[in-house]
């Protein structure tokens, strides 16, 4: 039989540990860079850009420079989608739950 009121804590403790989770990602950073490091990004895991370096080398050619820029930010996002993955599993197998469990994030 089905113990509906240990499903809803279960359900609780998910939720928490979800929203504990969000707020951890916002202090985790990861970098991004492009052009053999001459751009360089940090993003922190919930998303914002906290900086972006150029080094002088860089030269000034503004078409290749906002290229290297948005390939600089692409690279930092794709980080920061792995982290929060590999977080997130983490937390999952903390809890005893599937790895691939489906949860709303």
């Amino acid at each position: 039989m089905i113990n509906i009121q240990k499903m809803m804590q279960q359900a609780q403790q998910v939720q928490f540990k979800m929203q504990e989770l969000q707020e951890k990602l916002k202090d985790i950073e990861v970098d991004g860079e492009a052009g053999g490091g001459l751009i360089k990004v940090v993003m922190t895991c919930d998303g914002r850009v906290k900086s972006l370096d150029v080094a002088a080398e860089a030269g000034e050619d503004k078409e290749t420079m906002e290229d290297l820029i948005i390939a600089a930010i692409n690279n930092a996002t794709d980080a920061k989608e792995a982290r929060v993955q590999d977080e997130t599993k983490a937390v999952m197998s903390e809890m005893g739950l599937p790895e691939d469990a489906k949860l709303p994030f």
